[in-house]
């Protein structure tokens, strides 16, 4: 009976693939291992989670010119440096975490499951640790990509609440139980979501908005400090309302940066942004749309996100 069950299940279409799955990553892997091809530094869409982060990944990926996932890889980076080795600090790392070894397991994580190629990367969490990726690909693009922070932190405050239709964003699947209490928006939150900033236990037991709004101020300024180490040609910067305003003209100029043709079948992709913008998202996007889902909770916060919002070129009092 035990041979038959074993039979049944070489015999199943769903195990079959699976196990020529692995069989076929673990031959590339021995194949990198051996040869080390020449691939291409990556290209990172970064940004605040809610920022606009996937448009901008999709769009670039219908190019077809990238090797890309389709969804982030937190769990990736964060073996490598992340809060289960890092004695939970946060999702945070700097040039000094940057090592050798990390590029390469890197590089033949991509090389294992995509092949050889140009990869396109969008994983939220490496909006905190830009230099550490600059340190170990010195020729990588980065497309940052910010957003007004009262709509990106009411969107951020709906996604803790909500989650999305494919599951949540609680990071206790990821990361297990916390190694200490967690009482959000008195205690309506045990775990926390998107992301873990630097300095994040302070924020333990803070209302929904002002922990929204650390990640928020944390993510954008972490990303405009590493800017500054960055070469000017290697970083693409674009606001998410300019990109829903005006996507013909701002991705013919992303494309231009990256030297990938702007064709005319990616052209009609952009014009159809204003409608359905991403794989995720139902209905054309909102400015302002924090004034319907959290117009109180923004306004108790509007005056902590003020300087970082007139850094990032938006009039805060609209």
């Amino acid at each position: 009976m035990t041979d038959l069950r074993k039979l049944r299940k070489l015999l199943d279409p769903e195990i079959r693939a699976k196990n020529w799955l692995a069989l076929r990553q673990a031959g590339r892997g021995r194949i990198w291992d051996l040869t080390r091809p020449e691939v291409p530094d990556p290209v990172f869409v970064v940004g605040c989670s809610r920022s606009g982060t996937t448009v901008t990944y999709e769009t670039l990926a219908a190019s077809n010119v990238f090797l890309s996932f389709g969804y982030e890889i937190p769990q990736f980076w964060n073996a490598l440096h992340g809060p289960l080795n890092n004695g939970w600090e946060s999702e945070a790392a700097g040039r000094e975490q940057a090592r050798p070894e990390h590029r390469n397991a890197a590089l033949r994580f991509f090389f294992q499951r995509l092949g050889k190629g140009w990869v396109l990367d969008k994983t939220c969490i490496n909006t905190l640790r830009l230099p550490y990726l600059y340190q170990l690909f010195p020729q990588a693009r980065f497309v940052f990509i910010h957003r007004d922070g009262r709509d990106n932190i009411s969107s951020m405050m709906d996604g803790w609440r909500m989650g999305r239709t494919d599951g949540g964003f609680g990071l206790s699947q990821f990361f297990g139980p916390f190694p200490e209490d967690v009482a959000i928006n008195d205690g309506e939150f045990r775990e926390w979501h998107f992301f873990l900033p630097p300095g994040w236990r302070n924020y333990n037991q803070a209302s929904l908005e002002e922990v929204c709004a650390f990640q928020w101020t944390s993510a954008n300024r972490l990303a405009l400090d590493a800017a500054r180490e960055i070469p000017a040609e290697q970083w693409i910067q674009i606001r998410y309302e300019d990109m829903v305003e005006r996507p013909v003209e701002v991705f013919r100029e992303v494309f231009g940066r990256l030297d990938i043709p702007f064709t005319a079948a990616l052209e009609a992709r952009c014009r159809e942004l204003d409608r359905r913008p991403t794989s995720i998202v139902s209905g054309p996007p909102q400015r302002s749309k924090w004034r319907q889902r959290n117009p109180e909770a923004i306004e108790r916060i509007a005056g902590h996100i003020r300087p970082l919002m007139l850094e990032l070129g938006y009039d805060p009092e609209p």
